[in-house]
């Protein structure tokens, strides 16, 4: 299957999957893959794949973007994907330590530095300035993907 072949998300159209969507367990997953399917196909919009958000993954399975990239590219499943990433991560991971890094993904908010403060306070002051609720990294990215879509904050 060629690159032009794959099935890719359009994300000038709509956002990749929330970053709280899991395949085999792993949150992130589902998003980087539809960034980097978009991304092949030349449909990625403002998302970047390999990004720093996409690097927490990329680390915690010591995984080679560029070579997840090359499987995306020959058209594979989210399925055929994850077996291929089973088996390539140079870091295996047993469900529980999946599950409590997923876990952890998914609360993780913005550390506790000034800078990281004021830059996570300001986007979200851009895009809403009544959402008080939004206090974790999941919480902003699926904020601007839906105000960015049309979404009233």
């Amino acid at each position: 299957m060629t690159e032009q072949n794959i099935s890719a998300p359009d994300l000038t159209q709509r956002p990749p999957r929330s970053a709280r969507c899991r395949l085999g367990g792993y949150v992130l997953l589902p998003r980087m893959l539809d960034k980097g399917r978009a991304a092949i196909a030349g449909t990625n919009g403002e998302y970047n794949y390999n990004c720093p958000l996409d690097q927490h993954l990329v680390n915690f399975l010591g995984l080679d973007a560029e070579a997840l990239r090359a499987e995306l590219a020959t058209g594979k499943g989210d399925g055929e994907i994850l077996e291929w990433l089973n088996t390539k991560a140079q870091h295996r991971r047993t469900p529980w330590e999946i599950e409590q890094w997923s876990e952890f993904q998914q609360r993780r908010g913005p550390d506790s530095d000034a800078e990281t403060l004021t830059m996570f306070a300001e986007r979200v002051g851009a895009m809403s300035k009544t959402r008080e609720d939004i206090k974790t990294w999941g919480d902003m990215l699926d904020l601007d993907d839906y105000v960015t879509f049309g979404g009233k904050p």
